[in-house]
């Protein structure tokens, strides 16, 4: 599926801020299942090309200004075209070891209701234990707009037991170590035949055995299909963040964020029909 994607990212500053410097991560990788055809990336109408690789195969740039102004537009937009291969990810340029993906952050810590959880989860090969291991976090986790936060840990979300797509990505992941599974966070964008979203969306990637990475989406209980275009992944939320960045010169700052994907026109469209689609993902 060819897909056309929008994201766009305002910063408004009050007073005007004097410096702005910001990391975007906001470059799909091209891979097997997933090929680039166009993309662009502006800030404030600057071409922002990728400038460099990063160990897990994602592309970043660095956008710096004096004098920035009342407000900083980002956008990010192209075509993608996607194929359905199970959530399973080959061909992207990593140099990094799956082992880095256990390592625990703040966001993903384990706690004795996680590892409970984790423990729980049966299966005769590691890749059932981890669909066993999506659905569980799914029973566990109601699935509840604006109920959380960008700082809501696994293990907060866990005992609230209701989150958004950030939470389901970080209690898989930190239950998946818990198993000595290595596990990352994945953003990027859905598109949802029957819903509009108008936000990034996050999922999970754990390594298996004589597979390699496979995506699980635990807040719609399926694996990435050829709606997902994939920008990048971190350790958790934080660390994988489509922008970062630092301002000054200003003490308020105010962000609105919007996205729009949907088949590239003139394309004929093959959807899945009835999926209940669930997207939000705190910037």
């Amino acid at each position: 599926m060819r897909l056309t994607v929008r994201h766009a990212t305002t910063y408004a500053y009050d007073p005007p801020a004097d410096r702005c410097a910001l990391r975007l991560r906001l470059y799909p990788p091209s891979f097997t299942s997933q090929r680039v055809l166009d993309w662009k990336v502006s800030v404030n109408g600057q071409a922002i090309p990728a400038l460099m690789a990063t160990a897990t195969g994602d592309r970043e740039s660095i956008w710096t200004k004096s004098e920035v102004g009342a407000e900083v537009l980002v956008l990010a937009e192209g075509e993608v075209d996607i194929e359905d291969t199970a959530g399973v990810v080959r061909g992207l340029r990593e140099t990094v070891r799956p082992q880095v993906f256990l390592r625990p952050t703040p966001l993903t810590e384990a706690d004795a209701k996680i590892t409970e959880l984790a423990k729980s989860v049966t299966g005769a090969s590691p890749l059932e234990r981890m669909h066993g291991l999506f659905n569980a976090v799914a029973d566990a986790i109601e699935y509840k707009p604006a109920s959380t936060t960008s700082s809501t840990t696994a293990a907060q979300a866990m005992k609230a037991g209701q989150g958004v797509c950030q939470d389901h990505a970080h209690v898989f992941i930190s239950a998946a170590r818990v198993l000595q599974a290595p596990a990352r966070y994945v953003v990027g964008y859905l598109f949802a035949q029957d819903t509009k979203l108008t936000e990034t969306h996050a999922w999970a990637e754990a390594w298996v055995k004589d597979i390699g990475w496979v995506g699980f989406d635990a807040a719609n209980r399926l694996c990435p299909t050829e709606r997902y275009v994939r920008l990048g992944c971190g350790l958790d939320a934080a660390d994988a963040a489509p922008i970062r960045g630092n301002v000054f010169g200003s003490r308020q700052e105010r962000l609105s964020a919007s996205v729009d994907i949907g088949p590239s026109t003139g394309q004929s469209q093959s959807q899945n029909q009835g999926d209940g689609v669930q997207s939000q993902t705190q910037q």
